[in-house]
């Protein structure tokens, strides 16, 4: 069996080979945003109000080529940020991305990268109130060590979000990995020559062979350059979880599991529709059982992105009229196209909004309270209500 440094070395390796992700360095700052790296957006998605605070501690754990930090730099201007990565080559990279997109000069806290391995966090000092790991704990000879460091560098009331591989998704990837492996023998750890074998696979199995079909309808796009590649069919560790293995996962960190960052995926009903048998059975189930049947309906999840907390995490509770109508209201910042009744929400998803929305929206200035704004308008709490739960507004509640 070989050692955990042993691995640890060669993943190291591969990211020195291949630096990932492979995204080119911009001139200017990154289009777009994730709200799962803007820290209000977050805190928002996690608890339902805006937090009180943008003078924060970020920690992106397995920053890799700062595509992600380089993010979390623009979209937090007031937050410290650290980033580490096991992979000098990879550090190298995020630090020429940040500084040639200007995000570095412009931003007002300190930035700092650090080659550390996420085994060795605890050596950080001080506490983080969001750490962001994406694409890292799966590739690491004991991702529970990992998870567990983490945890204990996230503050109280500190939010973790966390992206790892799902098997059922990924099932087609893993044969691939196999037969590369397979036909390198005593080549393991050449990883040019890992690629190399990939490709003239992919290029000479017949067109309609199932692999081959897979990787072109989710994959080919992606991996056209050869740093994803090598991420995706020639990485030397990876661990895929399924829901009870996640949940095993994250039981071990002593975290509590806030909830999956993509719900939508997590709804029986789009799976099965409206059958009322089915989804009267499905009450009965428990939470992680729920989780369980929709990855065997949906065997395309490749992945499970979600937050974990360190309680305390106060989640508000916007059904009381009174506590509603006294919080101050504003725009949600990762809207694209606002101000139009057709937008898309922080989710990317295409919102078109009623004139009463509409002009709700325009007088949610941070100052004025819901109560203030329905009172003007001769409008009812409700479309508040309605709004916030669909995260196109964040409330803050009266101290």
């Amino acid at each position: 069996m070989t050692h955990p440094s042993d691995r640890q070395q060669a993943v190291r390796n591969l990211y020195n080979t291949y630096p990932f992700p492979p995204e080119p360095l911009l001139d200017e700052p990154p289009p777009g945003y994730n709200w799962r790296w803007h820290w209000q957006a977050a805190y928002n998605f996690c608890t339902g109000r805006k937090p009180s605070t943008d003078n924060i501690r970020i920690l992106d754990a397995g920053c890799g080529t700062g595509v992600g930090t380089e993010y979390l730099i623009h979209l937090n201007p007031a937050a410290e940020i650290v980033g580490i990565d096991l992979s000098e080559g990879a550090l190298e990279v995020a630090e020429k991305r940040c500084q040639q997109s200007g995000v570095r000069d412009r931003h007002t806290a300190p930035v700092t990268f650090k080659r550390l391995p996420i085994e060795q966090a605890t050596e950080l000092e001080g506490e983080f109130d969001l750490i962001n790991c994406v694409g890292v704990l799966h590739h690491m000879p004991d991702p529970i060590q990992g998870i567990q460091a983490l945890a204990k560098k996230l503050a109280p009331g500190g939010i973790f979000h966390i992206f790892v591989y799902a098997e059922l998704g990924r099932w087609e990837i893993q044969l691939m990995q196999e037969a590369i492996a397979i036909l390198q023998a005593d080549k393991r750890g050449d990883y040019i020559d890992g690629v190399k074998v990939g490709r003239q696979i992919f290029a000479n199995l017949p067109e309609n062979n199932r692999l081959v079909q897979y990787d072109k309808e989710r994959w080919s796009l992606e991996n056209h350059r050869d740093a994803s590649f090598a991420d995706m069919y020639v990485h030397p560790q990876e661990v895929d979880y399924n829901i009870k293995t996640l949940f095993e996962l994250i039981d071990a960190s002593g975290l509590e599991f806030v909830g999956f960052s993509n719900p939508q995926f997590w709804n029986l009903e789009r799976l099965v529709g409206q059958e009322p048998e089915l989804i009267e059975r499905a009450k009965n189930l428990d939470e992680r059982s729920r989780y369980r049947l929709i990855e065997l309906l949906d065997t395309t999840i490749s992945h499970y992105e979600f937050f974990l907390c360190k309680p305390p995490l106060e989640k508000m509770d916007w059904s009381d009229d009174q506590t509603l109508a006294q919080a101050t209201a504003e725009v949600h910042p990762c809207l694209n196209g606002w101000p139009s009744q057709s937008l898309f929400d922080y989710d990317y998803q295409l919102v078109s909004l009623s004139d009463a929305e509409f002009q709700f929206m325009q007088a949610c200035d941070g100052a004025k309270t819901i109560g203030e704004i329905t009172t003007s308008l001769g409008m009812d709490l409700e479309i508040g209500r309605s709004l916030q739960a669909r995260q196109l507004i964040m409330l803050t509640p009266k101290i």
